[in-house]
C-alpha cells in the first residue's frame, strides 16, 4: 500500500505525538507511525507485562543490563511516573540552543507543578523529612500530574487508569482530531531517499508493506529504535554513545509499621543534592510486587516483610555514553567503573537516609542495576545538527536519541520543549 502525505512521523511518544499535534494544528496532512497498539487496561500488571513492557519488561543489554522501554501508542511517557522536571538546559544553551520559551510551553501544555502536599503520603514524607534532617535538600517533585484526580494507586508505571496523569496519549487525541491520521502496528524499516533527501518511510504491518511519500520524515521511535532505523537507512554513525539512565533501588524494612508507600504517587520527592557534584538524584520509590520479587536477590526473598512495610529510595545516574545500538536491534550497556561508583555512592547516602528514618540496618536490601531512558544515540553534533535534521535532508530525529549527553534524570519535559522547537522550525520552512 502507498500512501502520500506532507508529514510523515514515525513513534508516538513525548517527541512524536507533540510534533504530530503542533503541525497538524497548523493545517499539516500528518501521518504517525506507531510500532505498537493502543494500550489496554492502564493500571493492571499484567496487560503492562504482556502487551505494553518490551519483551514483558525484560529487554537486556548483551552484558544483562536491564533497559525499560514500550511498544504502544503513547510510549513510555504512558508508564512514566510523572516526573516534569526540566534537564539538560544549560548543555542546550552551550550549544546555541535556547529552549526557555519551549520549556515553559511545554510545562502548561503539560500542567506541571509541585506535587501536591496532600499526595505526599507517609512512606515519602518520613524519606524527606529524614533526607532533610541529614541535609540532603529532599522536596516535593515536578509532576504532570492533577492532583484532583490521582487516588494514590501507586502504579504509575502500569500506566494511569484514572486519567489524572498526562501522558502523549492526550497529544496523539488532539492531533488525530486535527486530522492526523494514526496507523498501529507499522514497523518502519527503512527511510526512503531519492538525491540525498528523504521522500519518505517503509514499514512492514500485518497487512504487508507500506509506503507512505512524505516531503518531512521526523523519526521518533526512541533511543534505541531511531539509530537502528538510520543505520538501516545509510547514517552509520547513529547507535553510539549509548547511554541509557542506570538506577537502582535502596530497600528498608520497617516491620509491622504499615508504611505503604506503595498506595503513594511513584517519586513523590526528589532530592538534586547531590546531581552536580556526583551524578545521580535521589527519590523514593517502590517496584511493584512483581517486579519487586524479580529485582531482589533470592536470599533477600526469603526475608520476611510485608510489602506495606518496605521504603524504598531510588537513585537514578548520570551514566557514561558507552553503550552501542546495531542495526538489528541488539545492544550494549554496561555500568563502568565510574558508573559503579555513582551508584555505590547513591546506595550508600540512601542506606544512611533509610537508617535516619528508622530501618534497621540488617533490615536494608540493595537491588541490582537497571535503566530508563534509553538515548544519546543520534545526537545533536554527532548525528543531527541544532535543528535536529541528519544529514540526509529534510529527515529529523525527535526523541531521547538527539539529546546530546545523558540528563541522569527524567527526560519527557524536555523532549516535549525539543519537539515544539522542531515544530516551529518546521511550519516556518513550509
Amino acid at each position: 500500500m502507498k500512501i502520500k502525505t506532507d508529514v510523515v512521523v514515525v513513534g508516538s511518544g513525548a517527541g512524536g505525538a507533540t510534533v504530530a499535534k503542533e503541525l497538524s494544528k497548523k493545517g499539516r496532512k500528518v501521518i504517525l507511525l506507531e510500532r505498537g497498539m493502543p494500550p489496554k487496561d492502564l493500571g493492571s500488571i499484567r496487560d503492562a507485562v504482556l502487551s505494553h513492557y518490551d519483551k514483558c519488561a525484560l529487554r537486556t543489554s548483551k552484558e544483562g543490563t536491564i533497559v525499560y522501554r514500550t511498544l504502544m501508542v503513547g510510549g513510555t511517557t504512558v508508564v512514566s511516573c510523572g516526573n516534569g522536571v526540566r534537564t539538560l538546559e544549560k548543555v542546550f544553551r552551550d550549544k546555541g540552543i535556547d529552549l526557555s520559551r519551549e520549556f515553559e510551553s511545554a510545562e502548561k501544555d503539560l500542567n506541571v507543578q509541585k506535587l501536591s502536599n496532600k499526595l505526599i503520603g507517609s512512606g515519602s514524607r518520613l524519606i524527606m523529612d529524614s533526607s532533610n534532617k541529614l541535609g540532603y535538600e529532599m522536596g516535593p517533585m515536578p509532576k504532570f500530574i492533577n492532583p484532583d484526580k490521582c487516588t494514590s494507586c501507586g502504579v504509575c508505571v502500569l500506566g494511569c487508569k484514572t486519567g489524572a496523569k498526562w501522558s502523549s496519549l492526550f497529544f496523539v487525541a488532539e492531533a488525530r482530531k486535527h486530522g492526523t491520521r494514526l496507523i498501529t502496528g507499522a514497523n518502519v524499516k527503512s527511510v526512503a531517499i531519492h538525491k540525498k533527501k528523504a521522500v519518505g518511510v517503509v514499514a512492514e504491518t500485518t497487512d504487508g508493506r507500506l509506503k507512505i511519500f512524505a516531503d518531512t520524515v521526523v523519526l521518533a521511535a526512541g533511543g534505541i529504535s531511531s539509530p537502528v532505523i538510520l543505520q538501516r537507512s545509510g547514517i552509520k554513525n547513529a547507535g553510539t554513545h549509548f547511554f541509557s539512565d542506570l538506577f537502582t533501588v535502596t530497600y528498608g524494612i520497617m516491620k509491622d509499621e504499615n508504611i505503604n508507600l506503595w498506595k503513594e504517587p511513584s517519586m513523590a520527592c526528589l532530592s538534586t543534592k547531590f546531581q552536580q557534584s556526583d551524578g545521580f538524584i535521589m527519590a523514593p520509590y517502590i517496584d511493584v510486587p512483581l517486579v519487586a520479587r524479580w529485582v531482589l536477590s533470592k536470599r533477600k526473598q526469603l526475608k520476611a516483610f510485608r510489602y506495606k512495610d518496605l521504603l524504598g529510595i531510588m537513585v537514578k545516574i548520570k551514566d557514561d555514553e558507552t553503550g552501542v545500538v546495531n542495526s538489528n536491534e541488539t545492544f550494549s550497556k554496561k555500568p563502568t567503573a565510574r558508573d559503579n561508583d555513582k551508584l555505590h555512592k547513591g546506595a550508600t547516602v540512601s542506606r544512611e537516609i533509610l537508617l535516619k528514618a528508622g530501618v534497621r540496618d540488617g533490615d536494608i536490601i540493595f537491588t541490582g542495576t537497571r535503566s530508563a531512558h534509553p538515548g544519546g544515540t543520534a545526537a545533536i553534533g554527532r548525528v543531527v545538527d541544532n535543528n535536529l535534521e541528519t544529514e540526509i535532508k529534510n529527515l529529523y530525529v525527535c526523541d531521547a536519541s538527539v539529546l546530546p549527553e545523558s540528563p541522569g534524570a527524567p527526560p519527557i519535559v524536555t523532549i516535549v520543549a525539543l519537539a515544539k522547537r522542531l515544530a516551529k522550525s518546521l511550519e516556518k520552512t513550509r
